[in-house]
């Protein structure tokens, strides 16, 4: 089920339509040749096509749940098991992707569409509205940064793993895509250059965007998506920096039970949880969440609750709960186990949350050696005080690290935490061509220029 503005946003991104500002509707040109400079002529014009930047992040191949599904089935190390029949799952699964997997061409592909939207909005601030210019620049800044910065994570090889500078990322489109032609194939940008560009915009976004901004991206989700870029590159005081900032707002708080974080549409009327910090909305009218989808199974007790059933929870994940901790209760058995954060039909697709940015602190201190905003072990008592576990007198960085697996368990974080903890899954090391998405053939055959990653014939 996609957004209603799709279509708006579809017709702006190809600029098929035509504004308002003709007096005659009769007198109109053919869609199929309208001119740029008429497609996006107005301060609202560029707004509606923010929306379809949104409408684009939001859909299912993207922040909808398909960057978190793939982290989740490529990470996967005996946690979880699968049931499916869809080919493109069932490969990543097994770690034996296909350059013709469906799953990887959507993704690439709907990515590309959502920063072309990007694209054209910030090739025509010039004429927004000055009262809105700074916030919308942001908008479609984090939105652009922080899709390069999970196509570089699924089709690239992670950060640190060799040269960064000469490691092949994926190809940064920067101004607006209006037509095909030979100079519009460009080859794959470099790690290095991928992630300076996701700096640039995120840094950008986070002095552009407002501290509150109903349920459209803020100052503090840039701060957290940074926090992730910077974890990811191992610069630990960076995100510290950045997490720390989120934390000291008093803009989020951590709510007890663990279990009301979930379950947003069916008991809490869609409204996100005070400690989500950004996430995909989703209704009946409008919006995918495929985490829902693959995640979820229709449970009779629980009205409102739908999936395929597909990805199920093994003792493997079970048994690593202690006996208090409620986490470790927050599954649902039929013929399987299921998580509950994905039962609800409609509930809205998780980006950030602050038990994240406490778990980022205590990782980064104690790996720096510093104390910036609370002690490790503060931070992590505060996750496991919300879990009903009893308070812990010292951590080790291992146990920082199993109190993240167990708290943001299947939210998307699997195969990159192992990534850039440099640590096995199953008989792969971290650095496995077969933990990195190919590129699609479809798109090696439509652009010369593309060169296929490792490992893919």
């Amino acid at each position: 089920m996609k957004k209603n503005m799709r279509i708006y946003a579809i017709l702006l991104t190809s600029f098929l339509f035509a504004t308002s500002s003709c007096n005659n509707r009769l007198d109109v040109n053919p869609t199929q040749s309208i001119d740029e400079n008429d497609a996006l002529s107005t301060s609202k014009d560029v707004e509606v096509t923010l929306i379809g930047c949104y409408d684009g992040l939001q859909d299912e191949d993207v922040y909808g749940g398909g960057f978190q599904v793939a982290a989740e089935l490529l990470g996967n190390n005996g946690e979880l098991g699968f049931g499916g029949t869809f080919q493109n799952l069932l490969e990543m699964f097994n770690k034996e992707m296909t350059t013709v997997n469906v799953s990887a061409l959507t993704t690439w592909r709907d990515s590309y569409v959502a920063i072309n939207r990007c694209n054209n909005v910030l090739s025509a601030l010039e004429i927004v509205d000055e009262s809105k210019r700074e916030r919308i620049e942001g908008e479609a800044r984090f939105i652009r940064g922080s899709i390069y910065f999970d196509l570089v994570r699924l089709y690239a090889k992670t950060w640190g793993d060799g040269n960064n500078a000469s490691n092949l990322g994926v190809p940064l489109v920067l101004t607006p895509t209006r037509g095909v032609s030979d100079e519009d194939k460009i080859a794959r940008n470099s790690v290095a250059e991928v992630y300076a560009q996701v700096l640039e915009d995120l840094n950008a976004a986070k002095e552009l965007l407002p501290e509150t901004n109903t349920f459209y991206a803020t100052k503090y989700a840039a701060l957290a998506q940074l926090s992730r870029v910077y974890l990811m590159q191992g610069e630990y005081v960076k995100a510290n920096e950045a997490v720390n900032e989120v934390i000291d707002s008093k803009s989020y708080s951590i709510i007890k039970p663990f279990s009301s974080l979930f379950y947003t549409f069916l008991r809490n009327g869609g409204a996100n949880p005070q400690e989500y910090i950004f996430s995909m909305i989703v209704t009946q009218q409008d919006g995918v969440n495929d985490l829902n989808t693959y995640f979820g199974e229709t449970i009779d007790e629980i009205t409102g609750t739908s999936g395929r059933g597909d990805i199920r929870v093994l003792p493997r994940h079970l048994n690593l709960y202690e006996d208090a901790d409620t986490r470790g209760d927050f599954f649902l058995s039929t013929n399987n186990v299921y998580t509950q954060k994905h039962l609800d039909t409609y509930g809205n697709v998780l980006q950030f949350r602050l038990a994240e940015m406490y778990l980022t602190r205590a990782e980064c201190n104690f790996r720096l050696g510093t104390t910036t905003g609370a002690t490790p072990v503060q931070d992590i008592n505060v996750i496991r005080s919300r879990a009903g576990l009893p308070a812990a007198t010292t951590v080790t960085l291992a146990s920082i690290q199993k109190e993240r697996h167990l708290e943001l368990a299947f939210e998307g974080h699997t195969l990159h935490d192992a990534r850039r903890n440099k640590e096995n899954i199953g008989s792969l090391p971290y650095n496995s061509p077969k933990l990195i998405i190919p590129i699609p053939q479809r798109e090696i055959d439509a652009n010369n220029k593309l060169v296929q990653n490792e490992g893919y014939n």
